[in-house]
């Protein structure tokens, strides 16, 4: 299998690596006091640089990126330690739109003229896309939306939301503006410094062409692509973890010697290094098993979400695993903000639980196995 990287894949690493280069922790927490935890301008930065463009299709003015390639960015901002809500403020509204059909808001968000979020989760509902709580009803020409949703990534800055809720017995999905008659949000910060939110909609008024082309079986489908590149992301940060962690051991003293020198040490690193090999051999054999579900009709995609579960669930345990590590090595800094693991761990626990934890994804493993 070849594993050399296109040169437009390496052209979208790149972009990213310059792009991210500046951020260091100060500047991260400075990016992170901005109202809504991130700075809109520098959403509009990434954004012309095709990162949003490179998850929609052609056909829909974007730049018809493969898996593998969002992986490939997705591991190269984990790797930079960057703040950028890409995934969740991105690349997933991009295809929700992009696949639901509604191409003139894509354009916007395309452009980072408008910002989109995905409004999903409900109190006692874990990680079923399934919209119970929250209904909709027909009314006229259009529909009234009522209920509450939990967990809103980003919600301080969208524009936007793409609401589930329950239309006829069935899950479909709606567009809401922020500032839609009706819909109140509290935000609250998250692990990693992002702002979330909660919404209530009460009896909120959208029109027909606010609903989405989408159900359920394109839903857990969209769910399983960002799985991917979350895990991609991952491995970036676990990747980050542990360079800084060497560089870290080399340079701390005790008994007169640098730590690193110690052979415990040296083996819990030697076994940190092998996790993070494992997990992007594994990270790539997902995104590229992508090819085969588009080609392989529903059995083929139904292997592949399967094989991304698993790759979530592996990763996650062990970038998490890493993640500890570092800390440890460093001492009680570790976990503050004063250090970039400190930040990089946080990430990685907020990426672990997004579209489900390590024993949700496990268990949707053992049923489709």
């Amino acid at each position: 299998m070849n594993f050399d990287l296109s040169e437009e894949q390496e052209m979208f690493r790149s972009s990213v690596e310059r792009f991210a280069a500046p951020i260091d922790v100060e500047a991260r927490r400075k990016l992170r006091m901005h109202e809504g935890g991130y700075d809109r301008a520098r959403w509009g930065s990434l954004a012309e640089l095709g990162l949003v463009a490179l998850a929609a299709s052609e056909d829909a003015g974007g730049m018809g990126g493969s898996p593998l390639d969002l992986a490939l960015v997705a591991e190269a901002i984990g790797k930079a330690n960057a703040p950028d809500p890409w995934l969740e403020l991105g690349v997933l509204p991009a295809l929700l739109l992009d696949r639901g059909g509604a191409h003139g808001a894509l354009e916007k968000v395309l452009s980072g003229e408008t910002i989109a979020t995905f409004a999903w989760t409900e109190r006692a509902q874990r990680y079923s896309l399934t919209a119970k709580g929250t209904k909709a009803e027909r009314d006229g020409e259009g529909f009234r939306i009522s209920g509450e949703k939990t967990m809103v990534l980003g919600a301080a800055l969208a524009d936007l939301f793409i609401v589930t809720a329950e239309l006829d017995g069935e899950t479909r999905v709606f567009l809401v503006a922020s500032d839609a008659e009706g819909l109140e949000m509290r935000p609250y910060r998250l692990a990693d410094g992002s702002v979330a939110g909660e919404l209530r909609l009460t009896r909120v008024s959208v029109s027909e062409a606010a609903l989405l082309d989408l159900d359920a079986e394109a839903l857990g489908e969209i769910a399983s692509e960002i799985r991917l590149h979350a895990s991609a992301e991952m491995v970036g940060l676990a990747q980050r973890l542990l360079d800084d962690t060497l560089a870290y051991v080399k340079e701390r003293e005790q008994f007169g010697v640098p730590i690193g020198s110690f052979q415990a040490l040296q083996h819990r690193l030697v076994e940190a290094y092998a996790k993070i090999e494992q997990s992007r051999s594994m990270l790539y054999r997902a995104a590229m098993g992508a090819r085969a579900e588009n080609s392989g009709g529903e059995d083929a995609g139904a292997d592949w979400q399967r094989a991304v579960a698993g790759a979530k669930a592996y990763i996650g345990e062990n970038a998490d695993a890493i993640a500890r590590e570092a800390v440890q090595m460093h001492g009680g800094m570790g976990i503050t903000d004063e250090l970039a693991i400190g930040h990089a761990m946080k990430r990685v626990m907020v990426l672990a639980r997004l579209f489900g934890d390590t024993d949700t994804v496990l268990a949707e493993y053992a049923l489709a196995a």
